[in-house]
């Protein structure tokens, strides 16, 4: 952005001191009223410079002033330099933020950044936890997608190890007629009867269920059949789930699908020695002193593989398939330590691993407290969808003609699910999330409503001046206080979502909407703008439409819907 403002600030700093290879970075102002750019190029070169940074600053405003793209340029504070530009250049950038509202084509021939998110277990409904690594993977795998690189989006369900040995032994038992009869709630009710079993003075069922799972490993047919009867009948439920939240994989592979996968990589490991034995028998990783990072097991000392084996054997299959530039897996914060001895004996094994994070989350919790039901058991996913559309109903309902829509059952849904989504995603991932319904469905701060009111006032505008794209004018005499400030939010769009895409932080885009927001209400309460004089009117129809789009791309990057009318 501004790329010719950098060029001449650069060719100053080089001129006026004498130093090359410096880059001046022009950032938005922290408060309104300090201009449209501001740089702390002088604080930063003080000490190379031996002048204060005061003193830079006023040099490089002085040698900039004369600048065709400057309106204005002054020295505050210890030494920023603070710049508003020239109407012109300013209505030539926002073309950059109109690009930005269309996603780019995926490079042709770039390597594929893997995104993996979801995760679910088989035989269970996702829980209320589920919707972190959910919607902050989906999140983030569209950023990159909008901004023009090849994704693969990966859902790696968990349809291995013990727990199904625990269901089959449950159905055996306790079933009462055939796997694929059963829907997922039923399996899931088997699946509690096991442990209710086990806790009620059957602990040989845990053997049994470990003997289920070695049968499996070693190749039973039957056990196979109803394995993939039951990850059937999970991906049937959860694809419903998924479309409400506007939530899509390209690929859905579960654990089982490395189980062939496994042995190469245990063997190289052992000719490598970098697999080791240990404890009773186990395969085990040692890590040097200097990692911190406790052994990681790899192989059981009975020969069962573990979680481990199968993410190797995941990540060889990866890099050999798809030859990724970067796997990025969204998990929970307890996940860390599994992930750094994962990278830690690839690096051992000497594999030529991509770029790679484990992007984590912090905890999720409701503000009064509820995360479970009266019988402990983790509140379902859907019946908060369901609490939030039935709330969002009520809304709707008790704010009257105050809405207006053709379809108060649809805006329901939308309001529902973004009011949960966005409650998660306008929150630092990197923290724990509160999440607070009456906060998340209020019109008023930080929330999905807000913003989908805003984004339907804004069309309401342009319907009531009969225009649906009017154009950006090439130049204006001079702009009102609300018009800059609108104008300048809308410049920081493509800057944002590239920020939330580098940093994996979605919260930066869903605070910047929130802004935007309020930035275009104030203006819109402010100027006229259907009634304006023609010049006017013409800049404010084309500030609005414009203001539209940033908000729709911007909800829809963070997998939310907005209503025209509201």
């Amino acid at each position: 952005m501004f790329d010719a403002l950098s060029t001449e600030a650069n060719t100053t700093v080089q001129t006026v001191f004498g130093l090359e290879g410096i880059s001046v970075n022009w950032q938005p102002p922290r408060e309104d009223g300090h201009g449209d750019l501001m740089t702390t190029i002088a604080l930063q070169l003080a000490k190379k410079v031996g002048q204060s940074p005061r003193d830079i600053a006023q040099k490089i405003a002085a040698a900039l002033a004369s600048s065709s793209s400057i309106e204005k340029i002054e020295v505050a504070g210890a030494g920023y330099v603070n710049v508003w530009l020239k109407p012109a250049v300013l209505l030539q950038e926002l073309k950059i933020t109109e690009a930005a509202c269309t996603a780019q084509k995926a490079r042709k021939g770039e390597a594929p950044v893997i995104v993996e998110y979801s995760s679910p277990n088989i035989a269970k409904p996702l829980g209320i936890h589920h919707i972190l690594s959910t919607i902050i993977g989906q999140s983030i795998a569209n950023l990159y997608e909008h901004l023009g690189y090849y994704v693969i989006h990966w859902n790696y369900i968990a349809d291995w190890g013990v727990q199904f040995g625990k269901l089959s032994v449950a159905h055996r038992h306790w079933g009462t007629k055939s796997i694929q009869e059963y829907t997922l709630d039923e399996l899931l009710t088997l699946y509690v009867r096991f442990h209710k079993e086990v806790d009620a003075g059957k602990p040989e069922l845990e053997e049994e269920a470990r003997k289920e799972f070695k049968k499996l490993e070693d190749g039973d047919a039957a056990l196979r059949t109803f394995l993939d009867a039951v990850v059937a009948t999970t991906k049937i439920s959860l694809a419903h789930l998924y479309k409400r939240l506007h939530v899509s994989f390209d690929v859905d592979l579960g654990e089982g699908f490395y189980e062939d996968k496994m042995a190469p990589v245990i063997e190289e490991g052992k000719r490598t020695k970098v697999f080791v034995e240990g404890e009773k028998g186990a395969l085990i990783t040692n890590f040097a002193e200097s990692t911190g990072l406790p052994p990681y097991m790899i192989v059981k000392g009975d020969g069962a593989t573990l979680y481990s084996t199968r993410d190797l054997a995941q990540m060889r299959y990866r890099i050999d398939t798809y030859h990724p530039q970067a796997i990025y897996i969204v998990t929970d914060i307890a996940q860390k330590l599994h992930f750094e001895q994962l990278v830690a004996t690839c690096k051992q094994l000497q594999w030529e691993i991509p770029a790679f994070e484990n992007i984590l989350f912090g905890r999720m919790r409701f503000a009064d407290g509820k995360m479970s039901t009266r019988t402990g058991n983790i509140v379902k996913l859907e019946e908060v969808i369901e609490e939030g559309v039935h709330r969002a109903a009520h809304v709707i309902s008790s704010r009257g003609e105050s809405i207006q829509t053709d379809d108060p059952k649809a805006l329901a849904e939308m309001m529902g699910v973004g009011a949960l989504v966005y409650g998660v995603l306008s929150q630092n991932r990197k923290m724990d999330i509160v999440f607070d319904w009456d906060k998340c469905l209020s019109f008023e701060g930080n929330s999905a409503p807000y913003l989908m009111y805003t984004h339907a006032r804004a069309c309401s505008v342009l319907r009531k001046a009969k225009v649906q794209h009017p154009k950006m004018p090439k130049d204006a005499h001079t702009f009102t206080t609300h018009e800059r400030t609108l104008l300048s939010k809308l410049l920081q769009f493509p800057s944002t979502i590239e920020a939330a895409r580098t940093e994996h932080l979605p919260h930066t885009l869903a605070n910047y909407l929130y802004q935007l927001c309020q930035d275009f209400n104030a203006f819109y309460s402010a100027d006229p703008i259907v009634t304006a004089p023609e010049a006017e009117r013409n800049l404010r129809l084309a500030l609005t439409s414009l203001t539209a789009s940033v908000l729709k791309t911007g909800a829809e990057l963070l997998t939310l819907r907005v209503p025209e009318r509201m």
